[in-house]
């Protein structure tokens, strides 16, 4: 006997075009020593994690129009073989409509891209893919807990545009222990000589259930203090800018708006998003909701007939609005000023942004400076007061 989905009734069915479509793959070799994501290091559930995922799939057929973004994220997508992300596209598109034009990322992690691999990619039709460097230093990466050394990174890189791939991101981290400023625009240097279309450069945060979160309560490392961690943003954002990228959200950069990742504007933008596998979060326009982060429960309540979600909440106006802010001050899209129009105060408070640096104003919109994008956390609460 099937059972109706516990969760689904609360879900309208959206009639809206481009969705993005996430999947979490949770499984890893080992766990970097900063990793907060949901994963585990074994492969041993995976047969059991993809007939999991395949049900999951048919309970959301005919619930959201279309997607034009597909991301596969972890977790590490690519220790899955080919044949195996062969099934998971195959139970999509059995399911799901997609776009003529979909935007088809994976996350990649430099040691599984070997030439059968990047290949297997390739003829899948994936046309972005996302590769976790992190660094082009092997101390640092021995400092993250990386599997991986830089010249496995290069060689990745290499064999992707060998293999014809045009829309190649490279993750970096700065701000570890140990790290300088020198160091830092080393690896940035190393990562646009390959001139990849995105990079993401992430400041280290160190989240207490992490191995590092563990070593620095015991005080066996070190990290920068807020005003080299602002050294570490400005610097970042001018030499990347100089290098011609677009510094378009707070972490991101893109050779040119055609780059920038589809996928995560969506996060940003407040537009429908469904997220797929343990732990993954959706969000249809009023209410989001997000599953077990547990492969074993998530996989027990499908196998049962249930869904696996864990949790749901509905977001009044007032709520949309202020996300809508908070998210639209960390890209260089902004805020349009009509969301603030009812704050009889809102003119001088921009007033006095601009002369502090904050923020410029530019065809009705409020977009944050670099100087604002250092206290994104903080410049929203200014219109919210």
């Amino acid at each position: 006997m099937r059972h109706e989905p516990c969760a689904l009734h609360h879900i309208m069915i959206l009639s809206m075009e481009n969705c993005g479509l996430y999947i979490h793959i949770p499984f890893c070799r080992s766990k970097c020593y900063y990793c907060d994501f949901y994963s585990i290091a074994s492969k041993r559930p995976i047969p059991r994690y993809l007939e999991a995922l395949k049900i999951e799939v048919g309970l959301y057929s005919g619930r959201f129009e279309s997607f034009d973004s597909l991301y596969l994220g972890g977790g590490t997508p690519t220790l899955l073989d080919p044949g195996e992300i062969e099934e998971i596209l195959d139970c999509l598109y059995g399911h799901l409509v997609f776009s003529s034009d979909v935007e088809k990322s994976i996350e990649a992690n430099p040691c599984d891209m070997n030439a059968e691999k990047i290949a297997g990619l390739k003829n899948l039709g994936f046309n972005r893919i996302n590769l976790g460097v992190q660094s082009f230093n092997d101390r640092d990466l021995m400092f993250l807990g990386r599997a991986h050394r830089a010249r496995d990174a290069e060689k990745a890189i290499e064999g992707l545009r060998s293999a014809g791939f045009n829309n190649i991101g490279i993750d970096l981290i700065y701000g570890l222990g140990g790290q300088d400023i020198g160091g830092w625009i080393e690896t940035m240097e190393k990562a646009v000589s390959y001139m990849p279309e995105h990079l993401s450069c992430y400041q280290l945060c160190i989240e207490k259930r992490t191995i590092l979160g563990r070593m620095r309560e015991k005080g066996l490392i070190n990290t920068p203090d807020e005003e080299r961690e602002r050294s570490f943003f400005i610097t970042t954002s001018e030499f990347l800018e100089d290098k011609g990228y677009i510094h378009y959200e707070i972490s991101n950069f893109a050779k040119e708006r055609a780059y920038y990742s589809r996928h995560n504007c969506k996060y940003w933008n407040h537009v429908p998003y469904l997220g797929l596998g343990p732990s993954a979060h959706s969000f249809d326009g009023d209410r989001r909701w997000w599953n077990y982060r547990s492969v074993r429960r998530y996989c027990d309540a499908l196998k049962k007939g249930y869904t696996p979600v864990d949790g749901s909440e509905g977001l009044s106006d007032e709520q949309k609005r202020i996300e809508s802010i908070s998210l639209g001050l960390r890209t260089l899209d902004g805020v349009d000023i009509r969301e603030m129009e009812h704050d009889p105060g809102l003119r001088k408070k921009i007033s006095e942004l601009e002369e502090s640096g904050y923020i410029n104003v530019h065809s009705n919109r409020i977009i944050a400076t670099r100087e604002g994008f250092l206290v994104a956390d903080r410049l929203p609460l200014y219109f919210l007061r």
